[in-house]
């Protein structure tokens, strides 16, 4: 090999390209290379996020569009219910579409004369809102009708519930709106809401509760006139006004959308007309017969009266006609109630004599039992009078006059009797005379001698009793008088008397009246079985005046022959009425004589064995 082919390279040369092996890079390494790399790689990238974006921003366009679509939907279908619920009158939406029954229960909270009753009244109630606002489904819906309408009934089930505030209810006969008969205040009422009730069942009803305040009107002739009215006609009709209803979406916190949705009404007017029941035994409400009397719906069954200190306590039942439905329960509060006597001066108001209070009952059928209890009240000075005529009615076997009121509605006055007892009760028992002696004076005859009897209160009264006087109004009899005391036609009252029974009875031969009254001694005894308290009086009889009854002289002069020829004297029937004046222990009466009464009217008869010493 020659110099040339030997040559040494000294680097300038290209060397020879390398074979590639499994180290050799896929890319070069040269910087050119790198960088237009990394350019194609940021373009792709960006185009990527680009088409991202798009999609993104297609998507949000089309999903806001369709909410805006949605909005404008609902707020479509909400204007038209709104206007639909704001159109329709309220009249209509009580009367086809509100479905209240009951009430199931009324509890009686409190009571009081400035803010009336208050009752809480429990019970179901629903607004069928779907028949409202029209979107209650019909067989011949189309198929957008019914798409429109599921709508309208899934915005009802989205509302839920309404709340309802009213203005005062004032509540006014139907034939006369301008008479006011009461006030009701309720809370606002939230009403649920149902989109499709299911006919002919009333289980989507909710039982509610609502606290409600009647206030009365002090006109007590209209409501006394409107109940008489109602009475005759058998019904009660009256109408409610509102002049102001206001319904929001809602219950009454809500907070959130529901509140937005707002229907008012003014001068809501609605009628309700009520068949009224028949009571047991009381003639059938309607047909013009007159309203029964208080007496015919309230039955005393018994009572006690006692002394207790310086009061007498009262304690009573009575049983009253429930003229409620059977599935009604009610359950009421102690209630106070005063009871007075009219007053012997028709003019002047009655006189204040007890103050009672109910206890708490419930409603029982077909009669409701009531219990009262209380105490008589401080009498005035010039209440004797009264409450002397009222003893002396009752223990007469006459119903008695009362009057009843409530502080809670102080002008209503119920003008009713105490029921006497039946039989008539025997208040003087055992009358007798003893030394009984008839002598001349002057023109005249006289008689002396000393009266004994027992005075026997009825049944129930146990008070401490002290007769202090009496005032007898004899007729003396030929023989032993036959019938019992209360079929004589005697005279009834203290001086003066008045006349003589016409026609006179058979046998009697004179009559013996004291000039005034006779004082009086007595003293507590037993008295028999099933009476009251029983005292033993004695009064002395002392020259009194004998009268010669008109007719009779031959009676008279037949009467002396038999005392004067007779062995053992002759026997005398004495009978009359007399008077006795008592004081009651405990009755709270002003002090001295007034509290006294005196109980006239009381039949007697008895005997009397007159020998010749007598004569």
């Amino acid at each position: 090999m020659d110099a040339a082919s030997h040559r040494v390279d000294k680097g300038k040369a290209r060397a020879p390209d390398e074979q590639p092996t499994e180290q050799t890079p896929l890319l070069a390494s040269g910087s050119g290379s790198l960088t237009s790399s990394r350019e194609t790689s940021l373009e792709h990238s960006n185009a990527t996020r680009r088409r991202l974006y798009s999609r993104l921003l297609s998507v949000f366009l089309l999903s806001l569009s369709l909410c805006v679509l949605l909005l404008i939907l609902i707020a479509i279908v909400a204007f038209s219910w709104r206007s639909k619920a704001s159109t329709t009158r309220p009249e209509e939406i009580i009367q086809r579409s509100l479905v209240v029954r009951g009430p199931d229960r009324i509890d009686v909270l409190n009571a009081t004369s400035e803010d009336g009753v208050w009752l809480m009244v429990h019970g179901r109630m629903g607004l069928d809102a779907g028949s409202v606002v029209g979107v209650k489904a019909e067989e011949d819906d189309s198929v957008l009708q019914d798409w429109w309408k599921s709508l309208g009934r899934w915005g009802i089930r989205r509302l839920d519930r309404v709340t309802v505030t009213l203005s005062p209810i004032q509540i006014s006969p139907r034939a006369h709106p301008d008479i006011l008969l009461a006030n009701i205040t309720t809370p606002p009422l939230e009403v649920p809401l149902t989109a499709s009730p299911p006919p002919g069942d009333l289980s989507w009803l909710t039982p509610v509760k609502i606290p409600v305040r009647i206030q009365p009107t002090k006109d007590v002739d209209a409501i006394l006139h409107f109940v008489r009215e109602s009475w005759k006609n058998g019904f009660v009709s009256v109408q409610g006004y509102v002049a102001q209803a206001v319904v929001r979406g809602g219950g009454p916190e809500e907070s959130g959308w529901r509140k937005r949705f707002v229907v008012s009404h003014a001068e809501v007017r609605s009628v309700i007309n009520m068949k009224i029941p028949s009571l047991p035994g009381l003639p059938s409400p309607g047909a013009g017969h007159p309203l029964p009397e208080f007496s015919d719906l309230v039955t005393l069954k018994s009572f006690q009266i006692t002394s207790s200190s310086d009061t007498i306590i009262l304690e009573g039942n009575a049983s009253a006609v429930n003229p409620v439905p059977l599935d009604l329960e009610f359950e009421a509060p102690s209630l106070p109630f005063v009871i007075s006597l009219p007053s012997p001066d028709q003019t002047a108001p009655g006189v204040p004599v007890a103050s009672v209070r109910s206890h708490p009952f419930r409603l029982t059928h077909p009669n409701i039992s009531l219990t009262v209890s209380g105490s008589v009240l401080p009498l005035p000075a010039n209440s004797a009078s009264a409450l002397s005529a009222f003893v002396s009615e009752y223990i007469s076997g006459r119903d008695a006059d009362i009057q009843i009121s409530t502080p809670l509605f102080p002008a209503l006055t119920i003008n009713t009797t105490f029921p006497a007892p039946h039989p008539k009760p025997q208040i003087l028992r055992n009358v007798s005379i003893t030394n009984m002696k008839i002598k001349p004076v002057g023109t005249g005859m006289v008689a002396s001698g000393v009266v004994h009897a027992l005075v026997v209160l009825p049944q129930g009264i146990n008070v401490g009793v002290n007769a202090s006087r009496v005032f007898p109004d004899v007729l003396v009899y030929d023989g032993p008088v036959e019938g019992p005391a209360d079929e004589a036609a005697l005279l009834l009252d203290p001086p003066p008397t008045q006349p003589l029974p016409d026609p006179l009875p058979p046998r009697a031969f004179a009559h013996i009246v004291p000039d005034d009254w006779l004082p009086a001694d007595c003293h507590s005894v037993d008295g028999p079985p099933g009476s009251g308290s029983t005292v033993a009086v004695t009064a002395e009889i002392e020259d009194v005046p004998l009268q010669v009854l008109p007719g009779r002289e031959r009676e008279f002069s037949d009467f002396v022959s038999k005392v004067i020829f007779g062995t053992q004297g002759a026997l005398a029937g004495v009978q009359g009425v007399a008077a006795v004046a008592v004081r009651v222990e405990g009755l709270p009466f002003a002090n001295g004589r007034d509290g006294e009464m005196e109980l006239s009217g009381l039949p007697f008869q008895g005997s009397v064995r007159i020998g010749k010493k007598g004569t």
